[in-house]
């Protein structure tokens, strides 16, 4: 019988969690059985933070013993800001987190087996500093100093405090809010399995998260609300929506932002997203329309496709309508997947956690479809491209 290969492992199940539940036919995302739709206008990041990591929804104590870890956390080495400050500043600012995140390991102490230990305070404390380390890389590179986190603002409210120096309006800080809370866990995409992997395999959490933040970068995972930011910024207006959605579709191009790998009717993420985008438009005012733009691009993709595919549908995914909350939060396109990583900080710490308390080394195999085998030719014998002469 032929060996069945699934590429991409799609439709493969090669774990369980507790920690998130992506129901694609219908679109629904839940954490630990809340449902998002519940969470998102209700819940803040750091109650989720609670929710992935301890199993439970906090009470008033918890939640302000949860806040008060983080808060004290959030500051980073010394020697790393000053390395961060000798980074050309051309620098990408994934690359850049990635590599302080990675650092940080070695300012955490070790067992006699140069072990780090890998548990719920080393999670805080990884959630408490990756924001620090994009706000202090947003300001240095720009030829600023850094402003050091404040104790008594949320991850949002501080995040946004360290990028201006001054304390954010309401609007924006609970917009960024909700964008953390929407992005903290997905079950096993991507940069979550790849964390996985790599605890499997006992490496630490720095280590693991750092597996984590590397898939992320690429456009098809955490770089795909930066390419849909793009896209915001070459249509500009809602009038040129349909023309550009025509032209792409008819070159075979993809509408970046819009579908998903596992959702078929719309990502339940996206009309939260676009709720807040909304709402940051009408805050922000003035001749800023990329609200507005980008809903124009989902009805014309919508309407584009069933002209040439009837029956066939399009719906938007949780990265298109991050550009424009993110964009309208001042945030540059380049720091937009450094955001989905100071949001998901909280589900890659979690399944880590899982991972290691019910451990098994994740080895998948592969099909060969190489040669077949045959004798060592030895380096005499050998003609130019290096086989048998």
């Amino acid at each position: 019988m032929p060996t069945v290969v699934d590429r991409g492992l799609e439709g493969v199940v090669v774990g369980t969690t507790q920690l998130s539940n992506v129901e694609g036919a219908i679109g629904r995302l839940s954490y630990r059985g809340y449902d998002i739709d519940d969470l998102a206008p209700n819940a803040t990041f750091e109650e989720i933070v609670h929710l992935l990591l301890y199993g439970t929804l906090p009470n008033r104590h918890q939640l302000e013993m949860l806040k008060r870890e983080l808060g004290s956390c959030r500051a980073l080495p010394e020697p790393l800001l000053a390395a961060m400050q000798n980074v050309p500043k051309t620098a990408w600012p994934m690359e850049v987190l990635r590599t302080i995140v990675s650092g940080l390991g070695l300012f955490s102490p070790v067992n006699a087996q140069g072990e780090h230990v890998s548990d719920v305070h080393t999670a805080l404390e990884l959630i408490a500093k990756v924001p620090t380390v994009v706000a202090a890389w947003d300001r240095i590179r720009r030829g600023l100093e850094p402003v050091a986190p404040r104790s008594d603002l949320s991850q949002a409210g501080n995040f946004l405090y360290m990028r201006t120096g001054k304390v954010p309006h309401a609007v924006e800080e609970d917009a960024l809010d909700t964008y953390f809370v929407l992005l903290a866990d997905h079950s096993y995409n991507a940069s979550t399995f790849a964390a996985r992997v790599a605890a499997s395999t006992r490496a630490d959490m720095y280590a693991s998260v750092t597996a984590a933040m590397a898939t992320l970068q690429g456009d098809l995972h955490g770089g795909a609300a930066t390419a849909a930011f793009r896209t915001l910024t070459e249509v500009k207006t809602p009038e040129n929506a349909e023309p550009y959605v025509r032209e792409i579709l008819e070159r075979g191009k993809r509408i970046m932002g819009m579908g998903h790998r596992e959702y078929k009717v719309r990502d339940p993420r996206a009309k939260h997203l676009e709720t807040m985008a909304k709402e940051l438009a009408e805050h922000v005012g003035g001749s800023d329309r990329r609200y507005q733009t980008a809903h124009a691009i989902e009805q014309a993709s919508r309407k584009v496709l069933q002209e040439k595919k009837p029956g066939n549908a399009i719906y938007a995914n949780v990265d298109f309508y991050t550009a424009p909350v993110l964009a309208d939060l001042g945030i540059p396109g380049d720091e937009f997947t450094c955001l989905f990583a100071c949001g998901r900080i909280a589900g890659w710490t979690g399944h880590i956690l899982e991972q290691l308390a019910d451990n098994r080394l994740i080895r998948p195999q592969a099909t060969y479809e190489g040669p077949t085998a045959g004798p060592y030719v030895s380096i005499e014998q050998r003609s130019s491209n290096g086989q048998r002469g």
